[in-house]
């Protein structure tokens, strides 16, 4: 009796380290630096708990992949402006993911409201054409004011960039042209400088500038209203 007591007393020890052993692993792979974005000022990261569950699996695996690259600028912006939600309408009436106004979405060629809130793969194309037209506009004062400080902030070309998706790129002029003097805050109270700051230092090279784009309607699967 003893001599059986003896042999199977290594199990729970086993278990145990087993156990331990996965636990850990699965801490590690969920460290809070894997959610948000390096080298900046965050006051947010993504919860698991806040994802649905069939999302989860892509965020583990996406999220510490994005670093400093154009899609960390793009989901970067769209989870400050809407926590990423495709679906979001603020009550100023901004929509979707990246929070786009009626008047900017007809100038890049989107009229269908509906079809815009219920395409995912629309919304991100409306963000690039967007991005490419403010690239444009402001491509000039890019070569300008890069690497320069303005209001104790480094002006970078993602921060540009993000700052006309706040503001307009025509605001963006006038804020680097004056040095700084001439600011902007949205309804919420959100400045130039502070889009400047947050969203610095991508890699925003893939974004290319066009003079009055529209969405290409062509190369996307729309979504049944």
């Amino acid at each position: 009796m003893s001599k059986k007591i003896v042999k199977l007393s290594w199990l729970p020890v086993l278990a145990g380290s087993v156990f331990f052993s996965f636990s850990t692993k699965k801490a590690a792979d969920l460290e809070i630096e894997g959610f948000t974005t390096p080298n900046l000022e965050l006051d947010y990261t993504v919860s698991l708990d806040t994802l649905p569950l069939e999302s989860t699996e892509v965020a583990v695996k996406a999220l510490p992949k994005l670093g400093k690259s154009y899609i960390g600028f793009k989901e970067a912006i769209g989870f400050k402006e809407s926590r990423g939600d495709y679906k979001s309408i603020n009550e100023y009436g901004y929509m979707g993911k990246y929070q786009f106004g009626k008047g900017t979405l007809n100038l890049l060629g989107v009229y269908n409201t509906q079809e815009f809130l219920n395409t995912p793969e629309l919304q991100e194309a409306t963000f690039y054409t967007n991005a490419s037209r403010n690239k444009w506009i402001l491509i000039r004062d890019i070569k300008r004011f890069v690497g320069k400080t303005i209001n104790g902030v480094e002006v970078t070309e993602s921060g540009i960039l993000a700052a006309a998706h706040l503001a307009g790129p025509g605001s963006v002029k006038k804020y680097l042209r004056s040095y700084g003097a001439q600011m902007f805050n949205d309804a919420f109270g959100t400045s130039i400088k502070y889009y400047m700051k947050r969203f610095a230092g991508y890699d925003t090279s893939f974004i290319k500038p066009v003079k009055n784009p529209r969405v290409d309607f062509s190369k996307i699967n729309i979504a049944n209203s």
